[in-house]
């Protein structure tokens, strides 16, 4: 643990233990050239779908936002009139290499945190798969309706075909600029965007030379597990209320801190943080029995009961994301373009 942990902030500054892994980060990076050419010769194919994909990706590895941008997305999209589904990988499922479709029964263990997620407050129809070619598909065949997909993740799954690149990016930018292991990105940074994508910001600044949109995120409020699973509304002054409390705030997402810093920032001063790692699966409950209240992200929310939790109240906190007009007037025109052949 220290280890990665070392490594985790020479990912960001550069050191001894990131020079050393240079070697190996070149031989990743060989790889990948070697495989953008056999895409370029034909030699591994880019897929055909019968609607646009918008894939929401980043260059780094963790969590830069993609779930709540994708979130915002739709909302967007909806407003529009556009109807759209996502596709989605389903990261720490039972089987992942299965295509299947989320419904609102489904388990975090059947479909994937993230994506059981979007299902539960995008509404939209959502299917998972490794092969995201393969979980478009199984989508439109049972939504012939969709008039676009969203990709959550996939900007490095070359076979599936993509009409715009939503990149995202918090506040460690490209880190040290090196590549995996010696650095955070899964692919080369480049500095100039193609015609086909879009930058979307969410820290308080730009973090690379690339031009791009802010993202404003505030937490907006919370509500009592039950009720967050029965549809109730989150609310701020629900969120207030619990200042001055003693509370456990847990986050099992690749950037824990983030939430906590949110949370101490809306005045809830008195939190004892529970870090845990990405994608926690929750299969014991990490706070000590009898504590009085507890804290969690909607990510996490997705994978407790309420029944288990006893006398514990246990709250899920929810997260306001809005890109800045400026990318929704970009976003814009790239759909008018997408859709006009439909048209």
């Amino acid at each position: 643990m220290a280890l990665a942990q070392r490594l985790q902030r020479e990912w960001i500054s550069g050191g001894p233990l990131s020079l050393l892994l240079l070697p190996v980060a070149a031989v990743y990076g060989a790889l990948l050239r070697l495989r953008r050419l056999f895409y370029r010769l034909g030699w591994l194919k880019t897929e055909v779908l019968p609607v646009p994909v918008v894939v929401v990706g980043n260059w780094i590895v963790g969590g830069a936002g993609k779930t709540p941008t994708t979130l915002a997305l739709l909302a967007l999209l909806k407003t529009r009139g556009i109807r759209a589904g996502v596709i989605s990988r389903g990261y720490g499922r039972a089987d992942e290499a299965a295509v299947r479709e989320v419904t609102p029964r489904s388990s975090a263990a059947e479909a994937g945190d993230e994506p059981l997620l979007i299902r539960l407050r995008g509404g939209v129809p959502v299917a998972v798969g490794c092969d995201r070619v393969a979980a478009a598909r199984a989508l439109l065949a049972t939504h012939p309706d969709l008039q676009l997909l969203l990709s959550d993740d996939g900007l490095q799954h070359w076979r599936l075909p993509r009409a715009l690149s939503i990149l995202v990016f918090d506040e460690r930018g490209i880190g040290n600029g090196r590549l995996l292991p010696a650095g955070p990105l899964r692919e080369p940074a480049r500095t100039r965007l193609g015609p086909q994508e879009l930058v979307l910001y969410n820290a308080a600044a730009p973090s690379t030379a690339l031009p791009g949109a802010l993202a404003g995120r505030r937490l907006s409020g919370a509500v009592e597990l039950g009720d967050w699973w029965r549809g109730g509304p989150a609310r701020l002054d629900q969120l207030h209320a619990l200042r001055g409390r003693p509370l456990i705030a847990t986050a099992g997402m690749a950037q824990p801190q983030r939430f906590f810093d949110m949370l101490r920032a809306e005045g809830l001063t008195t939190i004892e943080p529970l870090p845990l790692p990405d994608h926690h699966d929750f299969a014991t409950l990490p706070w000590p029995p009898g504590t009085p209240d507890v804290l969690l992200t909607e990510k996490d929310a997705v994978k407790v009961d309420p029944a288990r939790c006893g006398t514990t109240r246990v709250w899920v906190v929810t997260l306001d994301f809005h890109p800045e007009p400026e990318f929704e007037r970009a976003l814009d025109g790239h759909l008018a373009r997408l859709l006009l052949p439909a048209a």
